[in-house]
């Protein structure tokens, strides 16, 4: 590796996670790391939880104090890339400073995609992605307070969780007809509706907002079906949308986020990109894909690290990401998209696993409910393609290591 200076735009799980790779590795020259947030990088899983719940002291900065400094890896925080000139190989920040590079990682993530409807209502309407974010939402979840929550995906369930430890009062609107729709099976869904149901959450699924308005320093949300539902305050996440902006003007392929090869190498020789924003070809399943998930943006930072030190990437492993709702460790790793599922035990009285298999009948994906011991042997399962009687996987008495390793 001849480069001797490597830029990364965006301070976040990603760009933290390549900095540091590229030290682990051996890289001697300049490393960059650039990032809009004034805060030192930090991981977002706690933000939906720990952040809420133990404000004076939940920790969520990836590396532990003074890291970068000892690894001469220069901070460049509160500070955003203006432009990029792939030809001659420079990144020009928006203070008009410009910094060369020899290879380039772009970790710049993904943004909420918003809601003007509720946008417009101004104060009392937040979304939840950043540190600053999450204490904007200290003073609002507390005790007695009516808090509307739009989007029951994974981050919604998640605050929903949150929200009603700290005493408000929960109304989740969905407009798909399942919660976590995206990434768990209905029988997974369903159970935890009724989960959070026993805890007071209101849950409106199937319904989209027609209205939005303010009435008697409230908020007051109408659905299709005429169903008015009022709050003092809207916490709204329909998704997010990969943040392509500085790639779209350099030039580089984009496609539902840069489009990375199999090294996370964009359409650029010299230039990489990595984690929620990079679109990742899977030759396995021959298509492109992007993924959000804390596993991912690791993987694919360490990816892109040792591509450009020309170091073999790592063993890739099957997806897995993992959520904390209503004193519930949900674990998933594979394919959330199985055609069937085998439940192992009663999702009603947890510990319990889930299995899903394909038309085939090949272990494709798998769920771990307060049994996250388990997953690294199921993902084993599932890197093998392993096809094992559906009366075996979901007897609690077989011992999935021992599968592992026999199959």
């Amino acid at each position: 590796m001849t480069a001797s200076t490597i830029v990364i735009v965006g301070a976040g799980q990603a760009g933290a996670v390549a900095a540091a790779e590229l030290r682990q590795q051996g890289f001697a020259g300049r490393v960059v790391l650039i990032g809009e947030e004034p805060h030192v990088p930090y991981e977002r899983p706690p933000l939906s939880k720990d952040v809420l719940l133990q404000p004076d002291t939940a920790r969520c900065a990836i590396h532990p104090d003074g890291f970068y400094a000892q690894h001469d890896i220069e901070l460049r925080l509160g500070m955003a890339v203006a432009s990029i000139d792939k030809d001659v190989r420079t990144v020009t920040l928006g203070n008009g400073e410009t910094i060369a590079f020899d290879s380039l990682l772009l970790a710049t993530g993904a943004r909420v995609r918003r809601l003007p409807m509720l946008d417009a209502l101004g104060d009392g309407v937040h979304t939840l992605r950043t540190l600053d974010d999450a204490r904007r939402l200290l003073p609002v979840l507390r005790p007695g307070q009516r808090v509307l929550l739009v989007g029951a995906g994974v981050i919604g369930l998640e605050l929903a969780s949150s929200a009603t430890d700290l005493g408000a009062q929960v109304t989740v609107i969905e407009q798909a007809p399942l919660a976590m729709m995206r990434c768990s099976p209905p029988v997974l869904n369903s159970n935890l509706c009724d989960v959070h149901r026993a805890r007071g959450v209101v849950l409106h699924l199937g319904v989209p907002i027609a209205q939005a308005a303010r009435e008697d320093g409230g908020i007051v949300l109408t659905l299709q079906d005429g169903t008015r539902i009022a709050g003092d305050a809207v916490v709204y996440g329909i998704g997010v949308e990969p943040e392509t902006t500085l790639a779209r003007a350099a030039g580089l392929a984009v496609d539902n986020g840069i489009v990375v090869d199999a090294q996370c190498r964009t359409s650029h020789p010299h230039i990489y990109a990595a984690g929620d924003v990079a679109c990742q070809w899977h030759a396995d399943s021959g298509r492109y894909v992007r993924r959000e998930t804390w596993e991912n943006a690791n993987q694919q930072a360490v990816t892109a690290a040792r591509a450009m030190l020309g170091v073999a990437p790592a063993e890739s492993a099957a997806p897995w990401f993992w959520t904390d709702q209503c004193g519930l460790n949900i674990q998933f790793a594979g394919d959330p998209t199985a055609a069937e599922w085998i439940v192992r035990g009663a999702l009603d009285q947890p510990p319990c696993m889930l299995f899903g298999l394909d038309a085939e009948g090949t272990l494709t994906a798998a769920i771990a409910v307060n049994q996250g011991r388990e997953i690294r042997n199921a993902k084993t399962l599932i890197g093998k393609r392993a096809r094992i009687a559906r009366d075996v996987l979901g007897d609690p008495a077989q011992n999935l290591r021992m599968l592992a390793r026999d199959v």
